[in-house]
């Protein structure tokens, strides 16, 4: 699809989708930033996904029937599994003692680790300019961080370790059959890591048995990250992604609104300055790969 073939009401239906999705996702970890504070970060994801998973089912049944759980390249999705798992276990340490803004900021540099990982994984050509925004977006990072101001920030190393495994996950994505849709891929990256969290909250003695209100929460987390990635993946296919994902960056937004009306967080001056080259780093490489994708022939 491309832009031309979409007009303006539907472009912003796909917006709005998606602002919606990545709300419902910035919501889900305001759950998992109130529940790390009592539970282990496996725990967590193990209620997490003991909730998603028959509401992942129950998804890909109704839209792809029995044909939604075959897969070519089980290993790869066991994989992306371990990854996101990874990813989710740092985002969520980070929590424990950052703003839900600034761990998002700092996340937020995920594109930019999948495009400096692309020329080693899938072997793709980033032009010079590409590589001068990269280089940008990661000053953005340690604008964040500040190192070597304070020990406390050292923590800020977690949501970067989530962003470059995350990274990882959306690589790994490419080795699959790109006959599998969106959902069988979000079947395997809930059930898998159900699983092994299983395993893991058999073995570890010890941790707090949930109450009511953690399983509100875990429900709430579970609904919300869902649906954020259902919509999401409904508002790829509505409008290309030239049109929805500089949308994705409105997730500091909403963290930071979420921050300061559940959690009485106010980002500094830092974490906005370095959010905002971070974005606009990340908004520069996607013009860039999108330019590159209509023109393969241009210096990109």
């Amino acid at each position: 699809m491309s832009d031309m073939t979409v007009s303006k009401e539907q472009a912003g239906r796909a917006i709005g989708v998606m602002c919606a999705g990545i709300f419902c996702l910035t919501l889900s970890d305001a759950f998992g930033k109130e529940l790390v504070q009592r539970f282990d970060p496996f725990q967590i994801l193990f209620l997490r996904n003991l909730i998603s998973l028959p509401i992942v089912v129950a998804l890909v049944l109704a839209l792809d029937g029995k044909a939604g759980f075959v897969t070519k390249r089980p290993l790869i999705h066991l994989g992306r599994a371990f990854l996101a798992l990874g990813a989710l276990w740092c985002f969520f340490m980070a929590l424990r003692s950052m703003s839900l803004a600034g761990a998002t900021a700092l996340a937020m540099t995920a594109p930019l680790f999948t495009t400096a990982l692309s020329v080693v994984l899938l072997r793709e050509h980033v032009g010079p300019l590409r590589w001068l925004a990269l280089a940008i977006g990661f000053a953005g990072a340690l604008v964040i961080v500040r190192p070597g101001a304070d020990a406390v920030q050292l923590v800020a190393l977690l949501p970067l370790g989530a962003a470059f495994l995350y990274a990882l996950v959306m690589i790994a994505a490419r080795w699959i059959d790109p006959a599998e849709t969106p959902r069988t891929l979000m079947f395997y990256l809930t059930l898998f890591p159900f699983c092994i969290c299983t395993l893991w909250v058999g073995f570890v003695a010890g941790w707090p048995a949930p109450q009511g209100v953690d399983w509100l929460l875990a429900g709430g987390m579970a609904i919300t990250g869902t649906l954020g990635i259902t919509m999401l993946t409904q508002a790829f296919r509505m409008a290309p992604p030239s049109v929805v994902a500089p949308f994705d960056y409105t997730a500091l937004i909403w963290a930071s609104g979420i921050g300061w009306l559940v959690f009485a967080e106010l980002p500094d001056a830092a974490t906005w300055l370095g959010g905002a080259i971070i974005v606009g780093a990340g908004l520069f490489v996607l013009w860039r790969e999108q330019r590159a994708a209509r023109n393969p022939r241009s210096n990109h």
